[in-house]
């Protein structure tokens, strides 16, 4: 544990992410290699909080640009982001990893209700707690999700998992003139509108002092090496320097 820059993580992990190659749902062989690379940090002492999101079966914003009720729409998220944890869950636990979900929305049948003491608690005791259904709210992101849950259990930072390695100053993907930044400021992101997290996830962030890292998920090692404190992806934090 000597080795360790940060013991209480908060892990963000995309909808998306979990889709892998695949165009919809949840390609089992990243998920495999997912949980092969969090098996590695718990087993160094790290404890391990996951938010995940559900865009890779239903996303609010777009059910409510298509006509959907835009409250009822985030809620069929929130049940998309249940999904996915009880299958990341799942792969956990294959591993031997002692894992506990989490929901905002009641069901106890599948999950634990979200109560702040007991996700600490579970963390205390070395098991990998994932909070599922956002915050329980409509209209709010998982990214502010992920926000709150890390102030609320005192997580040294917020890892945010992507399939690029780090902030750029534009979509990379579009323009082979972006450039990587390696460190930049939470008012940068906000005020320039660089496409970190939503602007209320990284003001709830600045305001509580919980960095932020930025880093490509789908390199093996990379987890270990952020949580590590090496030079993995882009950090955000207070004024850049």
């Amino acid at each position: 544990m000597e080795n360790l820059k940060y013991r209480r993580i908060l892990l963000k992990l995309s909808g998306e992410a979990l889709q892998g190659e695949k165009n919809y749902g949840i390609d089992p062989e990243f998920l495999g290699n997912l949980a092969d690379e969090i098996e590695k940090v718990v087993k160094l002492g790290v404890e391990l909080a996951i938010v995940i999101g559900g865009g890779n079966i239903f996303r609010g914003m777009k059910g409510a640009t298509q006509g959907m009720d835009r409250a009822t729409a985030d809620y069929m998220g929130m049940l998309a982001t249940v999904m996915n944890a009880l299958a990341l869950q799942d792969a956990l636990e294959k591993r031997g990893l002692k894992t506990r979900v989490l929901s905002a929305i009641e069901m106890r049948e599948i999950a634990e209700p979200y109560i702040r003491r007991r996700a600490i608690r579970h963390l205390e005791k070395g098991r990998v707690v994932i909070f599922a259904a956002g915050t329980g709210n409509p209209f709010f992101t998982t990214d502010t999700a992920a926000a709150l849950r890390a102030a609320e259990i005192n997580a040294d930072i917020l890892l945010k998992a992507t399939k690029v390695d780090g902030v750029y100053t534009a979509d990379p993907m579009k323009d082979k003139n972006a450039v990587k930044l390696d460190k930049i400021s939470y008012k940068d992101v906000i005020v320039k509108g660089i496409k970190v997290m939503d602007s209320a996830a990284v003001s709830l962030c600045m305001e509580n002092g919980i960095p932020i890292v930025v880093f490509d998920v789908r390199k093996p090692g990379n987890l270990e090496k952020v949580v590590k404190g090496e030079n993995v992806g882009s950090l955000v934090e207070g004024e850049a320097l």
